[in-house]
């Protein structure tokens, strides 16, 4: 279930919520400025961190709702007093979740997952399933591709899948900053997939499980057809690259969803970077 839809059931499940957010974040915190959480009698949606902090929030949400009051504003320090030992300081607003709150959170959740980045998984199998499962956990969007109906048909409900005939064409007309993780069940076909993957400059992640052979196979076969060689630095393979040696597919998985969240989040900063103004002193060359 997408995160809209949870927050859609929240909001049709309970009918008094406060909403709680993070208005100012000095020092160190557990998370950062403009995290909401809703609060009602008896649930929640969402975190600000948890801990102290979070019990405090939902107590002071809960008193709201029970006096009838529309709003209060907290500022916390998040040292010894609270027993928590960030250090940092917070401005926690809440209020009632009236129905313009209520519409602003539900766009400002579709707009969020909207930005949400695109992962494609090639193939249906074992280690393709462990990882679409873990991925469906975090904040990204992905996708399944497989030619095999009976492999796809193994995928737990939730997750989005696609039987397309020729995987490779998927790439060429996937969204700007899609990740490609290719494990098929044919090596010929990984091969292709992850030439076409490597065209793309805008990706933040292409991987490909298997060996360190099946990798030296790869390079040479993509040099014998004209591939770049100065692209085969952007592959990543085998995937899960962390060393531990553990070939279980649920262990791959978790090692290589790590690996191309990290490879997104470096990707998303540096682009950040790019796109920020260039300072007037640097310009001129001060």
């Amino acid at each position: 279930m997408t995160r809209s839809a949870e927050l859609a059931d929240f909001l049709a499940a309970h009918r008094t919520i406060i909403a709680s957010e993070l208005t100012s974040v000095r020092g160190s915190s557990p998370r950062e400025q403009g995290t909401f959480m809703l609060v009602s009698m008896g649930s929640i949606f969402g975190t600000i961190g948890g801990g102290a902090l979070e019990y405090m929030v939902i107590d002071h949400a809960r008193r709201l709702i029970a006096e009838g009051r529309a709003e209060e504003a907290m500022d916390v320090p998040l040292g010894p007093e609270i027993g928590q030992c960030c250090g940092g300081r917070v401005g926690v607003s809440l209020r009632h979740a009236d129905a313009v709150v209520r519409a602003n959170l539900v766009e400002r959740i579709a707009a969020e997952e909207a930005r949400e980045p695109q992962i494609y998984i090639f193939g249906a199998g074992h280690v393709g399933r462990a990882l679409a499962q873990i991925l469906a956990l975090l904040p990204v969007r992905s996708e399944v591709i497989d030619t095999r109906q009976e492999e796809l048909s193994t995928l737990p409900p939730g997750v989005a899948w696609r039987r397309v005939a020729m995987p490779e064409a998927v790439v060429r007309s996937a969204p700007q900053g899609s990740s490609y993780v290719v494990l098929t069940h044919d090596h010929a076909l990984d091969f292709l997939i992850v030439a076409e993957a490597l065209k793309r400059s805008d990706s933040p992640y292409v991987g490909m499980v298997g060996s360190q052979t099946k990798r030296a196979k790869f390079s040479s076969w993509f040099a014998a057809e004209g591939g770049d060689p100065a692209l085969l630095a952007r592959l990543i393979s085998p995937i899960g690259r962390q060393g531990l040696g553990d070939k279980r597919p649920s262990v791959i998985a978790a090692l290589a969803a790590a690996e191309i969240m990290v490879h997104i989040g470096q990707w998303e900063a540096e682009t950040a970077r790019a796109r920020a103004p260039t300072k007037l002193g640097a310009v001129i060359g001060r």
